[in-house]
């Protein structure tokens, strides 16, 4: 009901503007500055929240140095024996060919594309006028690894072109094997690196 539903919403807001209370300074040591109708708010530890919690917004990156960024991402797929004895592997491990043609092949054209659609799909993201996205798909024994990189000559960074790149072309090796088996499982999605902003970062 709505009075449920009106409760729902202000535990959320009470839970973020606890977190923002408390939390240091992040994205990437870049503080957002306090919007200039509100001179006794304090800056938000979120770039993309108020100071109060209660909005949204885009950053603004104008202020930003443009410079070279590079993010690479990985998604894994596990097939379950059923689907690995149904389709045709190659020699180097690099495509699975079905009834609907190269698996693999489709899935890196499609994370191409949804990398460049990154901000229609994330609400709060830029668009980006992306230099380079390339994907790389191997299997290993019953597991395929799905590598997403991106670059940019922009103010922000393409982290989240890479991990939505890696995402689409998973959901698209699902959608070309799952007629054999829905038991196959999109795995651990992971942001390997990025380089270029104001800090870079490796996983380890």
């Amino acid at each position: 009901n709505n009075a449920g539903a009106m409760q729902l919403k202000s535990s959320h807001l009470h839970k973020i503007q606890k977190i923002m209370k408390e939390a240091s300074l992040t994205d990437e040591g870049e503080s957002a500055k306090s919007d200039p109708s509100q001179p006794n708010a304090s800056p938000s530890p979120f770039s993309h929240l108020t100071p109060q919690g209660d909005g949204v917004s885009m950053v603004d990156v104008g202020h930003k140095t443009i410079t070279r960024r590079v993010a690479a991402a990985r998604t894994v797929v596990t097939f379950p024996p059923e689907v690995l004895s149904a389709f045709q592997v190659s020699i180097q491990n690099t495509e699975m060919i079905g009834p609907k043609g190269p698996i693999f092949e489709t899935a890196k054209i499609a994370g191409i594309m949804g990398a460049k659609k990154t901000s229609d799909l994330i609400p709060l993201c830029h668009p980006l006028p992306l230099d380079r996205v390339n994907i790389n798909i191997q299997l290993i024994d019953n597991r395929a690894i799905i590598e997403c990189e991106c670059r940019v000559t922009h103010k922000t960074g393409v982290e989240m072109e890479a991990l939505t790149g890696a995402t689409v072309a998973a959901l698209t090796i699902y959608d070309m094997v799952k007629a054999v088996s829905h038991r196959v499982e999109i795995g651990q999605t992971m942001l390997v690196s990025k380089s270029g902003g104001k800090s870079d970062f490796v996983h380890n």
